[in-house]
């Protein structure tokens, strides 16, 4: 009989409360803030709300509501959940504490109250900001030079958070803003550590990062030829930038150099090394340095010579260039520019340039073997 009892009371109890939440709100309570009815409690996910609500010695009823569902009434926990408790001090205070807020605790909490004279509400709307929180970002990738690229950075948050990207490159430079960051024709320029930074001012920003190489044929930067006496070490030098890392191959003429006694080759990184042991005249001339990687080859010119053969050969320069510039004008009606590196004995001569007419990369060569080797096909503009 006695738990009959109980239980009736409780359901009349809840209907009792359950009627409250249709008296129309607005009537003065003291609550979260005395000068209004109604507030904004903003927190952060992972935090303690505490919503408080104060009522004078003349209340006979009070309880809290979430929407519709019943909290507390009176001292009476009605909420299965273990984080909602009182807050009570005295007889005034009835004031909600949640541990721990999530995203579906947010929306509004009714403290009502049953006097002797009428009913009153006061409400308090509950947000929940959640820190952003990066849940998807791009794998690393490796692309070809030209290829168009797609970068994916999605995440939650609330309010939502904004996506910014950043190139990672000695001016660290800020990109596109949004979840995906369009690249159109990739160049080399462009490789690099990509920032993903998801920002909505909860809490310090997510971060991710995504890795970008670009692979590219190589190109021969740098070259360095040897003024080397008979009987000493010369060194050639020969350095490349490729993605991958160039392979690189030495020759004399048409033949394949390879380590020996007199010959050592030597690699590392991009850059490698052809040393002479002990210089002969046979061993002065053009030597070719080619590097080579899966997406195309590149070859460059290196010399070693004696200091005779530079001083001889260094006032036909001039002529050479006007010579080569008349011929040129011949078939094409414009100027040659021309620079030329080392004339020899054998009358080869070799030309660093660029031209109008081939996608040619820098520190290319062309030969002219003569004064008279020249042809239909050499027309162009040359810089």
């Amino acid at each position: 009989m006695f738990v009959w009892r109980r239980t009736s009371f409780r359901q009349l109890q809840a209907c009792f409360f359950r009627l409250l939440c249709f008296i129309p709100t607005g009537f003065p309570v003291i609550s979260v803030d005395s000068q209004r009815s109604t507030d904004n409690i903003t927190i952060r996910q992972g935090d303690t709300a505490v919503i408080r609500c104060y009522v004078d010695d003349k209340v006979s009823k009070v309880a809290w509501l979430n929407r519709s569902n019943i909290i507390f009434a009176g001292e009476d926990k009605w909420s299965l959940d273990p984080r909602v408790e009182l807050v009570t001090q005295g007889q005034l205070e009835y004031s909600l504490r949640i541990q721990k807020v999530d995203v579906f605790d947010e929306g509004p909490y009714t403290c009502s109250i049953q006097t002797k004279q009428q009913p009153k509400t006061s409400q308090v709307y509950l947000i929940v900001q959640v820190p952003p929180i990066i849940y998807k970002v791009s794998d690393d990738i490796i692309v070809n030079e030209g290829s168009n690229v797609t970068l994916t950075c999605l995440a939650n948050g609330r309010p939502d958070p904004s996506i910014t990207w950043r190139l990672l490159n000695p001016s660290a430079e800020a990109l596109d803003v949004g979840e995906y960051l369009e690249i159109s024709g990739i160049i080399r320029s462009q490789a690099g550590r990509y920032e993903c930074k998801a920002s909505n001012d909860v809490s310090t920003p997510d971060v991710k990062y995504v890795s970008v190489v670009v692979n590219y044929p190589p190109y021969i930067k740098d070259v360095r030829s040897s003024e080397t006496p008979v009987g000493q070490a010369g060194v050639l030098h020969c350095e490349a930038s490729a993605v991958p890392q160039p392979e690189f191959e030495w020759y004399r003429d048409e033949r394949r150099l390879s380590s020996s006694q007199s010959v050592s080759i030597q690699i590392s990184g991009s850059r490698t090394l052809l040393v002479v042991a002990n210089v002969t005249e046979d061993d002065y001339g053009n030597y070719t340095c080619v590097a080579t990687n899966r997406l195309g080859i590149h070859n460059a010119s290196v010399f070693l010579y004696s200091e005779n053969q530079t001083h001889t050969h260094t006032h036909t320069h001039t002529d050479i260039v006007q010579h080569v510039d008349q011929q040129m004008a011949q078939f094409t009606n414009m100027s040659l520019s021309l620079s030329l590196s080392v004339s020899l004995n054998s009358v080869q001569y070799v030309l660093h340039w660029h031209d109008n007419c081939y996608n040619v990369l820098p520190m290319h060569i062309v030969y002219i073997q003569s004064r008279t080797d020249m042809q239909q096909k050499h027309a162009c503009i040359y810089t």
